[in-house]
């Protein structure tokens, strides 16, 4: 099975206020130091993998440059990783190369070198078309801008595109949110990502709404139902558009999902390399696989701080399949588990099933199983009750 490759570039122009990922604005002085650990790292991934205990796979089919905003980056310093990734790996000619971009960030020179890296694949970070609701998430661009990035990138022949749009941003109400939709359809990308706004302790949005203060628009964030209403709204329209949900919250044309992605929600082996990146390979013990990540600071990844591992056990292998695989619109195959885990490994979860298919959280079809619309709605609650036994082995 092939493997995907994950290059974490923490490196931002601006926080945005809404982001809990581990990125920030550093100063250009550090992006050399950087890329060259990644390089390195990239150079020991036999050893490294051998020392987590996991099987590597030589050939690879996806590289996905996610961020922060790794087009941030100088041409060189783009060029340079994906040129580590192909020196240590065999790289498949069809391979998805993906890149996250933030909107404006695309200059004529990291336009040329992306293309020269083998990129066709682009997420452009757009969030709103609304300039207002951009603006107050400390997005700096324009609806202008986005429409130009697209144009260039088509005009370079990258035309594998998706939009990201966030429901629930300040600001946002009924009719902003319909615009942003429209505008993303009438752009013709060929996929779109709707995430609905994460409040939690790991953005500065998210702890001012929990407090319940006004810094960064906090008090005009829509509730939670208006929200999850933005979310069903996009569901609708995208469909009718022709533009078919495939995950929760990701939606495409035919054969234009991200293939790197389903390694996530498949279970297929992954590497990351870079600040907070994760990996996960089949494992060489008696475990079911072997997961190990890098830490989330800056300077504790680039000092060579050490790896976080943990081995899957049977079980929590088994509860995964339901956690990742219910993500996707085709849900799981039970028929499929059975014969890799075992019937009475499923025992414990068929009950589950059974539970959430009363409270109309999911749905049964044949051996599939399915989140309902209500089920998408409240897919951490039904991800939850999959979590059987907590059975992983450190």
């Amino acid at each position: 099975m092939a493997l995907g490759i994950y290059i974490s570039v923490p490196f931002c122009k601006t926080k945005c206020s809404y982001c809990n990922f581990a990125s920030d604005v550093f100063s250009q002085a550090v992006f050399g130091r950087y890329v060259e650990r990644v390089c390195a790292d990239i150079g020991d991934a036999e050893r490294i993998a051998a020392e987590m205990g996991g099987q590597i796979e030589h050939q690879v089919d996806s590289i996905y440059l996610g961020g922060g905003t790794p087009t941030v980056l100088d041409a060189g310093q783009l060029e340079r990783i994906f040129s580590a990734v192909r020196s240590q790996f065999d790289v498949r000619p069809e391979a998805e190369h993906q890149i996250e971009c933030a909107p404006g960030t695309l200059t004529p020179l990291v336009l040329a070198s992306l293309k020269r890296c083998g990129v066709n694949r682009v997420s452009l970070g757009v969030q709103s078309f609304v300039d207002a609701e951009a603006a107050a998430v400390g997005r700096q661009h324009k609806r202008g801008t986005v429409l130009k990035d697209i144009n260039h990138l088509r005009e370079a022949g990258i035309a594998n595109i998706n939009v990201d749009l966030i429901a629930g941003l300040p600001h946002q109400t009924p009719g902003s949110w319909e615009f942003s939709l429209a505008e993303a359809i009438a752009t013709g990308v060929p996929h779109l990502s709707v995430y609905m706004l994460e409040v939690d302790e790991d953005s500065r949005l998210g702890r001012e709404l929990l407090a319940g203060g006004t810094r960064y628009h906090a008090h005009f964030v829509p509730d939670e139902e208006a929200t999850a209403d933005f979310y069903l709204a996009a569901c609708e329209q995208l469909e009718s558009a022709g533009i078919a949900q495939y995950e929760i919250s990701n939606f495409a044309c035919a054969g234009c999902e991200s293939r790197h992605n389903f390694k996530y929600w498949t279970g297929q082996p992954y590497l990351g390399f870079g600040v907070d990146a994760h990996s996960m390979l089949i494992a060489t013990t008696d475990a079911e696989a072997v997961r190990f990540s890098t830490v989330d600071v800056l300077e504790h990844y680039v000092a060579g701080a050490d790896l976080s591992r943990t081995l899957v056990s049977r079980q929590a292998a088994l509860e995964e399949n339901f956690f990742l695989g219910l993500r996707l619109a085709r849900g799981i195959n039970l028929r499929e588990l059975s014969a890799h885990f075992g019937g009475k490994e499923l025992e414990t979860a068929r009950r589950t099933i059974a539970e959430c298919v009363a409270d109309k959280l999911l749905e049964e079809d044949g051996d599939s199983v399915r989140l309902t619309p209500r089920g998408r709605l409240l897919s951490n609650e039904v991800f939850q009750r999959f979590l059987l036994t907590g059975d992983v082995v450190h």
